[in-house]
């Protein structure tokens, strides 16, 4: 197709993870390419029916941010399509529906979005219509970074050096259409484009509302704006679940209701500046994202096994009365419980817990790491495949990159040096709230006497430590040397 053929061109854009109207490889593309363009939104069944629970946090975040999208398409002489059903089938039809050229996607990393991808591009071939992918949710992507040998990085630290040497300002730049751009355009009559409600989709609210979670384009631009603020303090801050400390963007990033350009152009900025060094460790972290969706990408079977080969057949007893005392938060290791509460209440663990609570599953209570993997792929609101499983492979000592098997969290110092005053542990397990700092982390070893005075009696009002983690750690440095 000639240029000029291309600006006759109608075209589709399908919004997946990309739930904003700005800075958007493929609209951007699309309106430079096309002269009219339709977007559309599918709430794929192949995903939706999957999920075990029908009040689900990130649903209710979906729905609210494609709603807000509608209305900001609209507002520009545009509108959302949305369709609920299986994308693989519903986008080659609606392409069909609306007459279009070329159908335009922002890329997706993860191994079952790439096969279905790949469905759709052929159906779309077999009607005669073109697909076209974008980078976008990732500043660089799949080969983009490699060692000098041309290989995947499988450490961090050298992996996001080259990342740094490679960045450009055309890297960051946002995706703005051209003056000469084609137009939004509304679907034909006969074309629904209708808004589902929750209930439509066989989905019941939860307390998003009620935890105030600030949903998309605007809850993300207002969540930036407020951690501006606070970024210069985020090293020191940032490992402090009682403190304000990290930027609460997650869950944007994962939905794209924020630009992974506009906030990495920020930190980078920030990062070279005078005291810069919170921006430049906020900007590490954007990195291990990207570092884990190249794992992904290069190393799909990390999805069902280890990274490292050497770990992929370890023999954990699996206790499944250890494993359901984990997930309720009833350990009787304050941090651990107060880490799995929040994220049963609130979708939402702060990543020092993260990085505590499957420590503990793995190493203290001997269950598979992807035991806890998939709980917490039910549970988090920023459920990421690839940032989940780097995450949960890096605590194991599986994965790439990850801490050796000898170095095993301790929950009570973690506690006492992260919660040192127990404010963290007092919001989520109340039951502990009359012990003192110095009582709290390990209630265990307070004089019964105290217990009982103070109401706080270990065994009757909180559980007592399911596991000894001396004895613990002994048993999981025997299981990882058997290999």
């Amino acid at each position: 197709m000639t240029a000029a053929d291309a600006r006759r061109a109608r075209a589709l854009v399908w919004f997946r993870r990309d739930l904003r109207d700005f800075d958007h490889a493929a609209l951007g593309r699309a309106l430079g390419e096309a002269r009219q363009v339709y977007c559309a939104f599918v709430y794929d069944r192949a995903i939706l029916d999957a999920l075990p629970s029908r009040a689900d946090r990130r649903v209710e975040f979906i729905h609210a941010s494609v709603r807000e999208l509608a209305d900001a398409l609209a507002a520009r002489g545009g509108a959302l399509v949305v369709r609920h059903g299986l994308a693989r089938e519903e986008i080659g039809r609606l392409a069909d529906e609306l007459g279009v050229d070329a159908v335009y996607a922002n890329r997706d990393y993860e191994p079952a979005a790439r096969e279905r991808d790949a469905a759709v591009a052929a159906d779309l071939a077999g009607r005669g219509i073109a697909w076209h992918a974008c980078k976008d949710q990732v500043i660089f992507e799949a080969d983009e970074i490699l060692t000098q040998a041309g290989r995947p990085f499988s450490v961090f630290t050298p992996y996001r050096n080259a990342w740094l040497r490679a960045l450009t300002p055309a890297d960051l730049r946002s995706h703005v259409p051209p003056p000469s751009c084609g137009t939004l355009a509304r679907p034909p009559r006969g074309v629904a484009a209708g808004l589902p409600s929750l209930a439509a989709l066989g989905f019941e609210t939860t307390n998003l509302r009620e935890l105030r979670v600030a949903t998309g384009m605007a809850g993300g631009a207002a969540l930036f704006a407020d951690f501006r603020d606070r970024i210069d303090a985020y090293r020191d801050a940032r490992d402090f679940p009682a403190v304000k400390g990290p930027s609460y963007l997650s869950v944007h990033l994962r939905f794209g209701t924020v630009s992974i350009r506009e906030l990495a152009a920020y930190a980078h900025a920030r990062s070279l500046e005078p005291g810069g060094e919170g921006a430049a460790t906020w900007l590490s972290e954007l990195v291990w994202r990207e570092f884990y969706a190249q794992i992904l990408w290069h190393h799909p079977h990390v999805v069902r096994s280890s990274f490292r080969p050497e770990y992929a057949d370890l023999a954990f007893p699996n206790d499944r009365t250890l494993f359901d005392a984990w997930c309720r938060g009833a350990t009787g290791y304050p941090i651990v419980d107060a880490a799995m509460r929040q994220l049963n209440s609130t979708g939402y663990m702060h990543n020092r817990l993260r990085m505590i609570a499957a420590s503990f599953l793995v190493k203290d209570l001997l269950v598979d790491w992807r035991w806890g993997e998939r709980y917490f792929a039910e549970k988090l609101i920023d459920f990421d495949l690839a940032s989940n499983n780097g995450g949960w492979q890096w605590a194991a000592s599986t994965g790439c990159d990850a801490q050796p098997y000898f170095r095993i969290f301790n929950p009570v110092a973690q506690s006492q040096r992260f919660d040192a005053d127990g404010r963290f542990i007092r919001r989520y397990v109340p039951e502990l709230s009359p012990l003192s700092a110095a009582e709290i982390h390990a209630p265990w070893q307070v004089p019964p006497a105290i217990q009982q005075a103070k109401g706080a009696v270990v065994g009757r009002d909180y559980p007592a430590p399911i596991v000894d983690h001396a004895a613990a750690r002994q048993a999981a440095l025997a299981l990882f040397r058997r290999g």
